[in-house]
């Protein structure tokens, strides 16, 4: 009763959860080129997701698995594992071996010592938009369901339909043992394991609350972070410690807006191509159907890069307790947009940037001297 009528005052004096104020990129968010200005270390067809085992850079691109060495130019690589599907979601098992997710739907180890091993499901329900794995510890694993409603490639659609079914699951290499940690989660996307020992906590990326929240535990539902600028994607384990966050793009006041008003966004999903729906996206200006193209983002004909962002690129740099300690940009005038995945490989961070099938590479320490400067 109390958390309906606080509900209802929130909508009536537009606060809280029916505010669309969007916090600002100042501090250790504030805006700079380091993305934009990344060396380009490979140019792809269909990029998914990265992983590290330590020494090599693996990438997913469509049904199949790369491996680069991550001191070498970009360009040459291996195939290390190929599919029947395409693939969602990848990480590299300390034991040896990758685990795969297939078109969102199954689970599956190539290499190593469970080699074979697959799921298809958890808690009787079959999986349809798993686009995350994370290593956990003791030979277990675990994954992120965005949807339970919608597939990977629909994220729009669960977006504009406030949609709140996803679910983080962990899963036991050896027996198959599977184990969901939360359900009703807004977008499940990214999970990772914090700490170490019996303290150790899981984070998992909630994209359409904006927040990293930990599951599981006595302490399960804190926001770890909360209020961020943009919807997060996957969170990587750096090797001194800390995080890295991607974000695939900014929030923005009219897509807040719009997320409020469901019958103009009921109209809009019914009678408008997704492509050109007033939300978030991956990449921009490539057609004069998308919205918002005239005063509000060019000058003199000039595309503005504090304009309100249609797509973005963002990394955000985590210590070990969830505070920022700095990020890494691509504005809204730049290309390298739609980030969705960052790891850490022998001092240098491989950024994926979706919206133009990139991978991108700094050398960390680098960046971190220019930030400081």
């Amino acid at each position: 009763m109390i958390g309906a009528l606080k509900n209802w005052t929130d909508q009536f004096l537009g606060r809280g959860g029916a505010s669309i104020t969007v916090p600002v990129l100042d501090g250790a968010l504030k805006s700079n080129q380091m993305l934009e200005d990344a060396e380009v270390f490979a140019q792809l067809k269909a990029p998914e997701d990265l992983a590290t085992d330590g020494d090599s850079v693996f990438v997913a691109d469509g049904m199949r698995v790369l491996r680069y060495d991550a001191l070498a130019d970009g360009g040459a690589a291996a195939e290390a594992a190929r599919f029947d599907r395409p693939v969602t979601a990848l990480a590299c098992l300390a034991g040896g071996g990758l685990a795969v997710a297939l078109d969102g739907r199954e689970v599956r180890i190539a290499g190593g010592p469970h080699d074979g091993r697959r799921w298809e499901g958890a808690d009787g329900r079959a999986f349809l938009s798993v686009n995350a794995i994370g290593a956990a510890s003791a030979g277990r694993i675990l994954i992120t369901e965005g949807s339970r409603t919608q597939p990977q490639e629909r994220w729009k659609h669960d977006l504009m339909e406030r949609g709140h079914s996803g679910r983080a699951i962990e899963l036991t290499l050896a027996s198959g043992a599977v184990r969901e940690i939360a359900g009703g989660l807004a977008y499940a996307f990214g999970a990772c394991l914090a700490g170490s020992g019996p303290d150790a906590e899981i984070w998992v990326c909630e994209s359409w609350r904006h927040r990293v929240v930990q599951c599981g535990g006595a302490r399960s539902g804190r926001a770890v972070l909360d209020g961020l600028p943009g919807y997060p994607s996957r969170i990587a384990p750096s090797p001194g410690g800390g995080y890295w966050l991607t974000a695939f793009t900014l929030r923005t006041q009219l897509v807040e807006f719009v997320l409020r008003e469901p019958a103009f966004r009921k109209r809009m999903m019914r009678e408008i191509e997704p492509e050109y729906w007033v939300s978030p996206a991956l990449n921009s200006g490539n057609h004069v159907l998308e919205p918002l193209q005239a005063a509000q983002l060019r000058t003199m004909g000039v595309v503005k890069p504090w304009a309100p962002p249609r797509s973005y690129g963002l990394v955000i740099r985590l210590s070990p307790e969830g505070l920022v300690r700095y990020s890494l940009h691509s504005r809204f005038d730049g290309k390298h947009h739609g980030v969705v995945a960052a790891v850490e490989c022998r001092g240098r961070l491989f950024v994926l940037a979706k919206g133009c099938q990139r991978v991108l590479r700094l050398t960390v320490a680098d960046a971190e001297r220019s930030l400081q400067a």
